[in-house]
């Protein structure tokens, strides 16, 4: 009902998959980023980054969702 719905709204898989890989792109750049701040706040930068890092996954099957209904 929900991929309904964005397909109704003109989101396409593309759209999603697209996403997903600019995730993995995001993710990457806060590990980097997360080497370079000061130890005691490395920890919360390694968090945002593996947080960050759960997206693409679910961003793609959303893709993959709204692909089967095109």
């Amino acid at each position: 009902m929900l991929v309904r719905v964005m397909h109704r709204v003109g989101l396409r898989s593309t759209h999603f998959h697209v996403l997903s890989l600019m995730s993995v792109v995001l993710c990457l750049g806060l590990w980097i980023r997360a080497k370079t701040v000061d130890q005691s706040m490395r920890g919360n930068a390694e968090r945002r980054a593996l947080f960050t890092g759960l997206w693409p996954p679910t961003l793609w099957l959303i893709g993959d969702s709204l692909r089967e209904l095109e």
